[in-house]
């Protein structure tokens, strides 16, 4: 194991519940080994000056398809490496690779995949582990999930897929379906997180899928159920269960676009910080230029078109996809949901650490952890990302200012 020391000074250090103003953190190899208020001497350290900017832990993504011009679904090694390239230039340092709604070699192909990625994976956003999303759905809900795919839980089917690889870490599916308890039950007994989505179901059927466990909703407010009407008698839906069961986790795409800020500030005041993960969703567009997309496989996926900062159904009628990366989700929570920094960078962190049961070593600056550290100034603009003690991104803004004053320093 390394045992280079890499100081980073001058900047205000971003924690779960305060920030350390003008605070230095030192990393010994691949882990945080101080974090301390003022200077700190390290003798022999490589030194990475903040310039008064915020020292953050690195944002954790548990839900993101693509990015870069590239998706998971592309099925090849590329494809993954990219991904997880791009969103590290925004500060995302670990994410759960996303799949679609797709055909069952399709799928196969892509968890082979990952096996090989994550071994080469050496300058993007670490890979811990998979996040399969469908084909379990409710088709009323299936939002831009191929309809061909959309399927009840199938025991042969999801018991050979797990018995194959040890690699999935989250699962979502909608919990109303028949069967869908027993596959709950069956992720569970393999560690693996069952999470409630595209679904059709009422609070009662959410309560009873809780108990079964699932008790993350993925993306509040889209693909799920709300108020519905039967026989003149009003029920509550998906959407009500994940505000009323306390101990239920909900992950939001920030994106500013998906969800309005008085329907990120109503999850706020139903769920708080410590409840809440940021999520981008995002599919290939993200860090791309706006025009024509494809959601899914780049040769068999849907046409979509990226605008206005999302992707949309070609018709314009709804969303297609999120297009944001991290740094935009905490911007916008700051910005539309008028939560305090450290809040944000909470739900972007710890939060999700904790939801993927990663927190022992992630989501937080704290001795023993992993050195995952991204600095960020005032308007969440990333001027370098460090994963595992090893900087994979520098802003140019940034590298010139750190050369500007070496060559300086170094005048006779």
């Amino acid at each position: 194991m390394s045992t280079r020391r890499l100081k980073i000074f001058n900047g205000s250090i971003i924690c779960p519940y305060r920030i350390i103003p003008r605070g230095t953190i030192v990393v010994t190899g691949e882990t945080i080994t101080a974090v301390v208020e003022g200077d700190l001497d390290v003798p022999g350290a490589i030194e990475i000056d903040a310039q008064g900017n915020y020292i953050s832990p690195g944002f954790i993504d548990i839900h993101v398809h693509g990015g870069g011009g590239h998706d998971f679904m592309d099925c090849n090694e590329t494809a993954f490496l990219k991904i997880a390239e791009t969103h590290a230039r925004y500060g995302t340092t670990a994410m759960l690779p996303t799949t679609l709604s797709c055909e069952r070699g399709e799928l196969l192909t892509t968890l082979d995949i990952y096996k090989d990625a994550v071994r080469n994976n050496v300058h993007g956003a670490q890979f811990l582990g998979m996040h399969i999303e469908g084909p379990y759905f409710a088709m009323n809900q299936r939002g831009a999930q191929d309809p061909r795919y959309i399927r009840d839980p199938d025991p042969k089917e999801y018991r050979d897929i797990i018995s194959r690889y040890d690699i999935i870490k989250r699962w979502s599916a909608a919990p109303e379906l028949k069967g869908a308890l027993t596959f709950a039950q069956y992720l569970k007994a393999n560690n693996i997180l069952p999470a409630l989505a595209h679904t059709d179901a009422t609070y009662e059927e959410v309560v009873k899928g809780f108990e079964h466990g699932y008790v993350l909703a993925t993306h509040l407010y889209s693909g799920m159920s709300t108020i519905t009407r039967r026989n003149a008698f009003r029920y509550a839906g998906a959407l009500e269960a994940s505000f009323l069961i306390e101990e239920m986790d909900v992950e939001v795409i920030a994106d500013g676009r998906h969800v309005p800020a008085p329907l990120l500030q109503l999850a706020l005041k139903m769920k708080g910080p410590g409840r809440i993960a940021l999520i981008t969703d995002a599919m290939r567009g993200a860090g791309m230029p706006e025009g024509e997309s494809i959601l899914g496989n780049k040769k068999s996926g849907l046409k979509v078109i990226v605008e206005d900062g999302v992707a949309k159904m070609p018709d314009r009628t709804s969303f297609a996809g999120s297009v944001a990366t991290a740094d935009r989700l905490v911007r916008t929570m700051i910005q539309l949901a008028d939560v305090p920094l450290s809040d944000a960078v909470r739900m972007a962190t710890s939060t999700p650490a904790r939801i993927i049961g990663a927190a022992e070593k992630k989501g937080s600056l704290a001795v023993g952890k992993d050195a995952d550290i991204v600095i960020f100034d005032r308007e969440i603009s990333v001027k370098t990302t460090i994963i595992k003690g090893e900087q994979v991104y520098i802003a140019s803004s940034f590298q010139k200012k750190v050369t500007s004053r070496a060559v300086l320093q170094n005048k006779p």
